[in-house]
């Protein structure tokens, strides 16, 4: 029996073809996503944001639209985290978000983690990121594969900051190695800040293949521009945040 009869309605050719495909902005956000980034800049977190409105914009709920979504946002640090890049700033938050942020300073590990879980489990979140320090014990698979389920179960996407982590064993469908870009320099005003700019790597996915975009505002949407040694395509847009100065999106 050929590998491709194997289980019922199983088509792995068809499968492989899936996971061949590059990802792109503009798609559904999976229901539970890391990112992997050094503490010394905010770009974890706001790379975070930015998919996760990105996603907000796949799934309907454009922010740009003239349709107000209600909906509230948790973002949950632990002290480790807070200690290192400060609490998220409201004002350095895109606008359709200050007056809807929920947010949970956690003593430990696992109070973040538990704080998390509940989070999840309310459906009239928009989405949640949270962000650990370091590799805690407590975020081991098995509370990794919880997120994952409580997110999948009650459709609420997880974003998960991981500040000077090693990438051990997780349960989370997308993982993002992220790190400052140059800036592009202001079009109108030299003394102004450029746009904001990341180098994404998409180290593993359960339905995409690796890649690497360099990924920016454009307009209060997102934009990815691959190298040239990926599949050439035109840069996809998406919804993201706007551009932000240094730390102010984890500003004190």
């Amino acid at each position: 029996m050929s590998f491709s009869t194997l289980g019922k309605g199983c088509d792995l050719a068809a499968l492989s073809a899936t996971r061949a495909k590059r990802w792109r902005t503009g798609l559904d956000a999976p229901a539970h996503s890391e990112v992997f980034a050094g503490s010394d800049t905010a770009c974890g977190a706001a790379l975070a944001l930015a998919l996760a409105r990105d996603g907000l914009q796949a799934a309907g709920h454009d922010p740009l639209s003239e349709v107000e979504d209600r909906r509230q946002v948790l973002w949950v640090q632990d002290a480790a985290t807070i200690r290192l890049t400060g609490r998220p700033y409201r004002h350095g938050l895109p606008h359709e978000l200050r007056h809807r942020l929920i947010h949970v300073a956690a003593k430990t590990p696992e109070d973040a983690l538990f704080a998390l879980e509940e989070g999840l489990r309310c459906r009239d979140l928009a989405f949640v990121i949270g962000e650990l320090a370091g590799n805690p014990k407590a975020l081991d698979f098995t509370a990794s594969r919880r997120l994952s389920l409580t997110a999948e179960k009650h459709g609420v996407p997880l974003w998960l900051v991981r500040l000077d982590a090693q990438a051990e064993l997780s349960s989370a469908r997308m993982r993002w190695r992220v790190e400052a870009a140059a800036s592009s320099p202001p079009r109108w005003n030299a003394e102004a800040p450029g746009r904001a700019s990341w180098h994404a790597e998409l180290f593993r996915a359960r339905i995409h293949a690796p890649g690497k975009w360099t990924l920016h505002d454009d307009d209060g949407r997102l934009a990815a521009v691959a190298p040239a040694s990926q599949q050439p395509a035109t840069p996809d847009h998406g919804d993201m945040a706007r551009a932000t100065v240094g730390r102010s999106l984890a500003a004190l």
